[in-house]
């Protein structure tokens, strides 16, 4: 086992659940642990140009740490609604429904108890392959519906940490459900992300207000630092005067991806990422219509890691395969409805490979 972690560090029953730690891997090394407290991945160990093996996403060694952390989302899987929710309102059928308010006048990430902070069931299946499930009850956070989510993690021999998602519900309700890993691809802890090369397929993003809101448009890339359909350094426009990265103070924003290309299973090429030092390659493949890119702007140095390093400003990014932020509420964006008969699905890829 490459990681250090003590797996009784995650031992504690929470609201009558009992937490635990967990580890799958393939068959070339690479190894994934995950705690069921918000179904949270703890580290992710994938080998450099050398073969050297390194933890490439951020977070703690224990379980009081993602408990008491000023950034809750480590690693998490995100729901029942990824991203913001304007004034934590949404309407079904004319009917009103009123959200936890958890990010300034609006609603994020499912709320202050989304399910990052909720005790999941786990059950790991093979050597490779864990999953786990949970039931929302009607009303949690304010969503209507008793919510049957499962999601499957499986780390395939061709190196890709493959995130499938289901649930369903016995009323109408939104549901957009995301992983939050913040990724380091020198390692976690190893200084910024600003020299990373990334590619994003999306010739369109969401504008943004000044509460990180999409408001309703969408813009085409080209000409903008919101150009990533040709590969760049992430810190190569940051700085320009720009008023929508003034307002996300640096990337923190939708993109819509295009259709094409795809892999074997249908899954569009969302982003691909490459770290000079390491030669370190991830690729994001999904069936969702969008990709959140976060670029570490909130990250301050105060947080210490597993590794007993400082998470420094931009020391990571986020790539979020979801729908749109507030689609309950933009009528131009697909559609997150779920209603009852129906099963939501969405897949995830990470792949991992060098150059």
């Amino acid at each position: 086992m490459l990681t250090a972690i003590d797996s009784t560090d995650f031992k504690k029953n929470i609201d009558g659940k009992e937490v635990g730690f967990f580890v799958i891997k393939n068959k070339h090394g690479i190894e994934a642990s995950f705690t069921n407290y918000g179904q949270r991945l703890i580290s992710l160990y994938v080998p450099d140009r050398n073969g050297n093996m390194k933890d490439i996403v951020l977070g703690f060694s224990n379980l009081e740490d993602y408990i008491n952390s000023k950034e809750p989302y480590f690693g998490a899987t995100i729901g029942r609604y990824a991203n913001r929710i304007a004034k934590g309102r949404f309407q079904i059928d004319g009917e009103d429904f009123k959200l936890a308010i958890n990010n300034g006048q609006n609603h994020l990430h499912g709320g202050s108890k989304g399910f990052h902070n909720v005790v999941w069931t786990a059950h790991k299946i093979s050597a490779n392959e864990i999953e786990f499930t949970r039931t929302s009850p009607d009303m949690e956070e304010g969503y209507p519906g008793n919510l049957e989510i499962k999601v499957n993690y499986v780390l395939t021999d061709d190196n890709e940490l493959k995130i499938k998602y289901f649930a369903n519900s016995n009323k109408k309700t939104f549901v957009n459900l995301t992983h939050h890993s913040f990724f380091n691809l020198k390692g976690e802890g190893e200084g910024d992300i600003n020299d990373h090369v990334l590619m994003i397929n999306a010739n369109h993003y969401l504008p943004i207000d000044v509460g990180l809101l999409p408001i309703g448009n969408i813009v085409k890339v080209a000409n903008t630092p919101f150009d990533f359909t040709k590969p760049k350094s992430i810190k190569k426009a940051i700085e320009v005067d720009n008023q929508q990265l003034e307002f996300g103070n640096g990337y923190d924003h939708n993109f819509v991806l295009n259709k094409a290309p795809t892999n074997n299973d249908g899954l569009v090429l969302a982003a691909k990422v490459k770290e000079p030092e390491s030669g370190r390659v991830m690729e994001v493949y999904t069936d969702e219509p969008g990709l959140q890119f976060y670029g570490g702007n909130f990250l301050d140095g105060e947080i210490v890691g597993k590794s007993s390093k400082a998470y420094v400003y931009r020391g990571a990014f986020c790539l979020e395969t979801q729908h749109f932020p507030d689609s309950p509420n933009q009528k131009g964006f697909p559609s997150a409805l779920l209603s009852p008969g129906e099963i939501y699905t969405s897949t995830c890829v990470y792949k991992f490979s060098i150059y």
